[in-house]
């Protein structure tokens, strides 16, 4: 796992940073599917949900989706949004408690026959939490386990009860941007495990987790140097057991916390764990490619099974606990027989499988794709597939297994295609971002290249399965325009990150974006405007919330709403210099069919994620980065680097033609080299004082204003000269700008030199 991937990284990121990030999370599809690997599966049976049997699938993506299964068909009908990061495990907790952990070090608990809404965060691990455990017959404990190695032991009831009489409490609502109908509750915050409280919790966790000084805390069982991967729970939750990068098993008894024993055996992390009912029996799968068999009152290994020839990465036994049925990174499903070691392939897939849940006579497969397949697993009465035939008898050491493989006498699988396949979207695992800086070309795990316009979150192109690099090279456009924003595709999808004040140093022509209505010479702040047009619908909504419908000054309009009065009326000034348009215009306008999701964090509470169009205006201001606020609020910007470029202007050598300049001239970066022509035209032909090309008022001697030209030049004479601006002997395009000329012709660090010349004959 690797760090620094996601906005919900901010326990332990390599690089602080003083302000917040503001990440969006693009897709071009419906919300019916998930677009990464997905990393756990639960299981609601109708007897308890609402008479359908209802599988909940937890993905790379960050969501968890509630699937209702039919006889040969299943359907989406909830996706449950809140974590930043990779969703790592899930249980099903009692009739009515979904709980999830993520790689953003968070719990969270969710009604699973709801909407999608998060009832609860749990805060207290210092970093990645990767796997949960629950008790069947206890309908108040689970268990989590991380990378920090920690793993603490919750008692659900008790948590909430506390956060519900604790009179400094924070609310989901308002704390991690989550509110709506069904989450009248407020969030749990636990504090911070001081020294004298074990310090289990790193001093760099965030101010989230000290922030509750009454509050709830859970079981802590120490132990863990490393890594924990695995957990498992008997059924009453008087027995827990944990594996990982330490190659033991450790039991403990979760009421207090304890040791109870340490099993040694594995020879390289262990990463899947099961108990039997009575907790009297253990099987374990590693990345040693073996599986366990444990009894945990004689206290050791009673049967080794190698049966794979890579690691073991899920487990799943029949309700007897007689047969187990094994998947992990050699793509294939083995099923077992605990008691005659028999072995059967069940099948080999295209992906490495990371879990596995039993329903009836069926076993579900969660694999590093983003779909989920049934297969038929005969869970009553796996003697059935053992009467097949092609079975083989498992090994007692791990180089066995391989050099069966490796000799060719490879199992043959009883099995061809699923019976079910709930379908993902192909992931985005490729991607650059154009010079232009407002469109990414990404290829996804179907081979499908795709151009996007990150000003707006939409694909504008879809060009198939071609070659990336050779569509990246015929997309090149020889122009600079500064990096304003950061890409990731660790989630599956486009994630674009606008870290301050960086983001807000790209500017471009509203004729180079092709505004209607705009002076064509107005500069546009390409994050500025993005930033509106995300949050659009958030302050439309806060508008209403606040009481008044009506347009105020800087109010954001949808560009499609515009018009020529709010053209006219929405420019104002802020801090006395910087010009704000109220509009958001077509190319920063989102799409509300696939609208983007944000995750960011304000100045309290952690990270939070929701779609821009489940922004309802009760978000708290406190919720959002403050620069993000100035801007799209108040219209302020946070102070820049100079986004002006200084040069020279001289006469081409051996040319008689002159013109009156001295010194440096400075004009802002993306100034269009026409624009030069035409000043060296007006200094040539009609010969107006120098001052007056002041239009931005920063001069350091000389300044070639971008607005300077709006009105038009003067009548010129009838015979106009031709001139060219030349730049290390090069002739330059006019529409070439000067950040471009400097990027690409000059390419020293000196302050840019041109040259200009008249073009005689034209």
């Amino acid at each position: 796992m690797h760090r620094v991937g996601s906005a919900g990284n901010t326990n332990n990121s390599i690089r602080p940073r003083k302000e917040k990030r503001l990440t969006y999370v693009l897709n071009d599809c419906d919300d019916t599917k998930h677009f990464a690997g997905i990393n756990c599966l639960a299981f609601l049976k109708s007897s308890v949900s609402d008479g359908s049997n209802y599988l909940f699938t937890g993905s790379r993506d960050g969501t968890l989706k509630r699937w209702a299964l039919a006889e040969d068909a299943a359907t989406c009908s909830a996706t449950f949004e809140s974590h930043v990061d990779w969703v790592n495990d899930s249980v099903l907790v009692g009739d009515n408690k979904l709980v999830s952990c993520s790689s953003d070090t968070t719990l969270k608990i969710w009604n699973p026959l709801s909407d999608g809404t998060c009832t609860r965060t749990l805060r207290q691990h210092s970093d990645y939490v990767t796997c949960l455990a629950a008790a069947e017959k206890n309908s108040n404990i689970v268990a989590s386990g991380g990378l920090g190695g920690e793993v603490f032991i919750w008692d659900l009831e008790a948590a909430l009860r506390s956060v519900s009489q604790c009179n400094d409490i924070f609310d989901e609502g308002c704390s991690n941007g989550i509110h709506g109908p069904g989450n009248p509750l407020p969030m749990t915050s636990l504090r911070n495990i001081s020294s004298a409280n074990n310090n289990i919790i790193s001093s760099n966790t965030t101010s989230m987790h000290t922030a509750q000084s009454h509050g709830y805390i859970p079981v802590t069982a120490k132990g863990h140097k490393e890594s924990v991967y695995a957990l498992a729970m008997n059924e009453g939750g008087t027995l827990l057991v944990s594996g990982g990068t330490e190659k033991v098993v450790r039991v403990w008894d979760p009421r207090s916390g304890s040791k109870t024993m340490k099993l040694r055996g594995h020879t390289d992390n262990i990463r899947a764990l099961l108990l039997d009912s009575t907790g009297r029996f253990c099987l374990s799968g590693s990345s040693d490619s073996m599986i366990r068999l444990w009894d945990l009152g004689q206290q050791r290994c009673v049967h080794s099974y190698a049966v794979h020839t890579d690691s073991v990465w899920a487990l799943a036994s029949t309700p007897t606990f007689s047969h187990v049925y094994s998947g992990g990174r050699d793509f294939s499903l083995y099923l077992t027989d605990l008691q005659t070691r028999e072995s059967v392939l069940l099948f080999t897939g295209e992906h490495p499988i990371l879990q596995l849940a039993m329903h009836d006579d069926s076993v579900w497969v969660a694999s590093t794709d983003s779909a989920v397949h049934r297969w038929p697993a005969e869970g009553c009465n796996p003697q059935k597939i053992f009467q097949r035939g092609n079975s083989f008898l498992a090994g007692n050491l791990s180089f066995s297994r391989a050099r069966v493989s490796l000799e060719g006498s490879t199992p043959v699988p009883v099995y061809k295609e699923p019976s079910l396949t709930i379908a993902g979207s192909p992931g985005i695992v490729q991607h650059e971002i154009l010079n232009n800086k407002r469109h990414v070309l990404t290829k996804d795990t179907a081979g499908s290249v795709k151009l996007w316009e990150v000003t707006r979150g939409a694909v504008i192109e879809d060009y198939g399965k071609i070659s990336f690099e050779e569509k990246k090279q015929e997309l090149f456009e020889m122009v600079s325009i500064p990096t304003w924003f950061t890409v990731d595709t660790r989630l599956g999808c486009l994630s674009v990150h606008l870290d301050a004040p960086q983001c807000f140093s790209a500017e471009m022509y509203s004729a180079d974006l092709n505004i209607v209505g705009k002076p064509e010479d107005d500069k546009v702040n390409l994050a500025r405007e993005t930033l509106k047009g995300l949050l659009a619908h958030w302050v439309m909504k806060r508008k209403q919330r606040m009481g008044s419908h009506a347009p105020a000054n800087g109010e954001l309009l949808l560009g499609k709403e515009m018009t020529a009065k709010s053209l006219a009326h929405s420019r104002i000034e802020a801090d006395g210099s910087t010009e704000h348009d109220a509009v958001v215009y077509p190319p920063f306008d989102f799409s509300t069919a696939f609208p983007p999701s944000i995750i960011t964090e304000g100045s309290q509470g952690g990270p939070w994620r929701k779609k821009i169009t489940d922004l309802d205006g009760t978000e708290d201001d406190k919720d959002f980065p403050s620069w993000c606020l100035d801007c799209v609020l108040h219209n302020r910007l946070p102070p820049r680097e100079n986004t002006k470029c200084s040069f020279y202007l001289h006469p081409c050598e051996g040319s008689s033609f002159q013109i009156l300049t001295q010194g440096k001239l400075s004009a802002p970066r993306i100034l269009r080299i026409h624009k030069v022509i035409n000043y060296v035209l007006e200094k040539m032909v009609l010969d107006k004082p120098l001052d007056s090309l002041n239009a931005d008022g920063n001069l350091l001697q000389q300044t070639v204003g971008d607005g300077s030209f709006r009105s038009g030049l003067k009548p010129l004479q009838k015979l106009r000269p031709s001139i060219e601006i030349l730049c290390n002997n090069q002739v330059l395009s006019p529409e070439m700008s000067l950040a471009t000329v400097r990027a690409y012709v000059w390419k020293k660090a000196d302050d840019l030199v041109l040259n200009y010349r008249v073009v005689q004959g034209r």
